[in-house]
């Protein structure tokens, strides 16, 4: 979303606070069946740089500012002049569009082969749409490298044909081609009054804004007809209501206007479709409706099939739009955000569409001045929102977000961010129930400068109040986050509680630190939660501010891959692939989930990892054997181990009798090694050493004890392992 106010502002320190439990993590359930995320889209993309090139690669790069941090997969391929990059086609296809950037100040254009012969056309490119500053958003640089362009291409290609573009000019880092079978172009509805007929010039030399203004009089109750054609708009139209606006398809029908439709109100009933309006905003001003639909379209209206590029904000819809539907379009390379429903929005359904290149929010509800209720975003497709975040819902009440595709979100910015943040007064915090369903999320999350930490790849935020709300996370699939997977935040830095948070039935693969990173106070319930490669632990419990109250993590069962815990609440987990390979001095079982088949008093299991060698784990008493279990949280070629018992001389020498056992599945034991006596005595410090064979690797860590002749229970002051010998 887009204000004149100050954004993304956190006013917190570095983060100190209380580690809260993390409840255990042991078996993995698959999410149920689900609908395939993302848009059904008429194109299929293909990355530059998994292509044969004689340029450059750069990326990956999460860095803020760089070019490849833009890029879809954080990768693409730099072209100086005479320099190619050449796609194999994946389908049948007539038309290409690229994702491109030229640095600063330069035009050119990519020159296009087909099987090796050049085409006539070129590939215009420019900078004249990017490198967008915002100085008035905290946290914002230079932005908006990229910029997109398209190519009928004259001929029908195949799959396995090839399609190359070629630097002719100037230096172009291509990004991805999109190829497309484009349908021909659609004929004239009956009964439906032209553009053309009022006078609108098809060559885009005219001005044709008087001809749409009298076209849409003309067809009150009908239709508008775009011919294939450019037209050019001078000023925006108003006024519209109970019409369709048609062209014969997007590539054929051009509406060149940064001002397309802006009208606090209408009565409805506005169908605008399969057509382009394409703008000419190469800055942002947020005071300025630069839109292609500013204010409202009255209720029962829709837009389909539409390509809006290079505007301020596709839609930024206020006033009635009951029961709108925006859908199958396209949303490229707009300035800001790329729709916003802010406030009254009613059962507004925005679904199947592509944003790509967003210069805020893809797409944003705000509830400012009322509620935005029982509205949807469902089975959109968004890639590289350069600003905030892919989807945003600021407010409103029984909403629902579905089955979207988002990849590569950039500064300040989540994937998802469901959040009470209010921007302005009077703002409609969450209610009802937050409907988070069936989303894929693919490196998503950012650093935030503000906060000089970062933002998770799906965030609940309190930002300016407590959630109430039901916020029901379902069927998440959370593939290389650059930070954490899920975010629990009270971003304004109140402390405000995130609470009756659901997340059931998520899969997460490769992010860079955490599973989840707790930093409000409050509670959520997790269910089949699995994760494999976590970059540093499962959870960050670290709520500000520090007195603010804990995080508590409910296990709903079916958890598994992230049961440790971040334990220094003073530093950040770092960005990593996989898990980090740790100090080899470093006591691996410190702070770690311990257990044990019974305790005495209150002599409990995690006495024996709090790191202070004077309290201690006591078992059962008269009731051998008894075991104690450590959870390392990952696999480790542990080597050692260092069994204590207070130092203290009152603790009289002993002897206990002890089986090492060992499990990567906290299912499975094995002996690790057998049956041995080991001697405590004060007077050596109270201490024994374990030798474990060259071959163990383990991650849950058992020692069974079946005697001591000190006492009649197991016990230890302190269980250390260590990687070396």
């Amino acid at each position: 979303m887009y204000s004149s106010t100050t954004r993304y502002v956190r006013h917190m320190p570095s983060i100190a606070g209380v580690v809260a439990l993390a409840a255990g993590m042991l078996t993995a359930v698959a999410p149920a069946a689900h609908a395939a995320s993302g848009a059904a889209l008429p194109f299929t993309s293909v990355e530059a740089e998994s292509q044969t090139t004689t340029g450059a690669k750069i990326g990956p790069d999460y860095t803020q500012g760089t070019l490849a941090s833009e890029a879809s997969g954080r990768q693409a391929v730099r072209l100086s002049a005479g320099q190619r990059v050449e796609f194999t086609v994946p389908r049948a296809s007539n038309a290409v569009n690229v994702a491109y950037s030229v640095p600063d100040g330069q035009s050119g254009s990519l020159n296009v082969y087909v099987n090796g012969t050049k085409l006539a056309r070129t590939i215009p490119v420019t900078s004249k749409y990017s490198y967008i500053d915002t100085g008035w958003i905290a946290g914002a640089k230079t932005h908006h490298f990229f910029d997109n362009a398209r190519l009928l291409l004259g001929q029908g290609v195949q799959p396995g044909d090839k399609v190359a573009v070629e630097a002719a000019d100037t230096q172009v880092t291509v990004d991805v081609a999109d190829f497309e079978q484009v349908a021909a172009p659609a004929t004239q509805p009956a009964g439906s009054v032209s553009v053309v007929s009022k006078g609108a010039d098809p060559s885009g030399n005219g001005d044709s804004t008087q001809a749409f203004r009298d076209a849409i009089a003309a067809a009150q109750g009908g239709t508008v007809w775009i011919p294939p054609g450019d037209y050019k708009i001078t000023s925006s139209l108003n006024g519209v209501q109970n019409v369709t606006l048609q062209g014969a398809g997007s590539w054929y029908s051009v509406v060149h206007a940064s001002r397309f439709i802006d009208q606090s109100s209408s009565s409805g009933n506005v169908h605008i479709k399969d057509f382009a309006v394409i703008g000419e905003v190469t800055e942002r001003v947020d005071s300025n409706p630069d839109n292609f639909v500013n204010g409202s379209l009255g209720p029962n209206s829709s837009v389909s099939g539409m390509w809006i590029q290079h505007m301020k904000c596709g839609m930024w819809l206020t006033g009635t739009n009951d029961n709108l539907v925006v859908e199958n379009s396209r949303f490229l390379d707009t300035t800001a955000d790329g729709i916003n429903l802010n406030g009254t929005a009613k059962g507004v359904v925005v679904r199947d569409n592509f944003l790509r290149n967003q210069g805020d929010d893809a797409l944003a509800m705000w509830s400012l001045y009322a509620p935005d209720t029982n509205s949807s975003f469902e089975n959109n497709t968004i890639s590289q929102p350069n600003l905030a975040n892919g989807i945003a819902i600021y407010g409103g009440t029984d909403i629902s977000v579905k089955n979207n595709l988002i990849s590569d979100t950039n500064a300040l910015g989540s994937g998802i961010a469901i959040s009470n943040q209010k921007f302005l007064d009077p703002f409609s915090p969450l209610s009802g129930t937050i409907t988070v369903d069936g989303n894929t999320l693919v490196r998503t999350g950012a650093m935030n400068p503000n906060w000089n930490h970062p933002m998770g790849a799906l965030r609940v935020d309190s930002y300016d109040s407590a959630i109430n709300a039901t916020v029901n996370i379902t069927d998440t699939t959370i593939t290389d986050s650059p930070y954490s997977a899920f975010e629990f935040v009270s971003g304004g830095g109140q402390g405000y509680p995130v609470r009756n948070v659901n997340v059931t039935g998520a899969t997460v693969q490769n992010t860079g630190t955490v599973v989840v990173q707790a930093e409000a106070q409050g509670a959520a319930t997790f269910k089949n939660v699995t994760a494999t490669q976590v970059g540093a632990a499962g959870i960050y419990n670290c709520p500000y501010p520090a007195n603010s109250g804990s995080f508590t993590l409910t296990d709903g069962g079916g958890n598994s891959g992230w049961s440790s815990t971040w334990s220094d609440c003073s530093t950040w987990p770092q960005p990593g692939q996989g898990n980090p390979d740790p100090d080899p001095n470093r006591n691996l079982a410190k702070g770690r989930p311990a257990t044990a088949t019974g305790s005495q008093d209150v002599y409990t299991p995690g006495k024996a990892v709090d790191g202070d060698a004077n309290s201690y784990w006591e078992s059962t008493n008269n009731a051998f054997p008894q075991s104690w279990t450590v959870d390392l949280g990952s696999p480790y070629a542990v080597r050692r181990l260092v069994l204590k018992l207070p130092p203290s001389s009152a603790w009289g020498a002993r002897t206990q009798t002890i089986t090492v056992l060992g499990s990567t599945d906290g299912s499975t034991y094995s002996t690790v090694v057998g049956s041995q006596d080991y001697r405590f005595d004060p007077a050596t410090g109270n201490t024994a050493t374990v030798a474990l064979p060259s071959t163990t690797n383990l991650r849950y860590l058992r020692l069974a004890v079946s005697a001591n002749t000190g006492w009649p229970a197991g016990q230890f002051s302190e269980v250390e392992a260590y990687l070396t010998s």
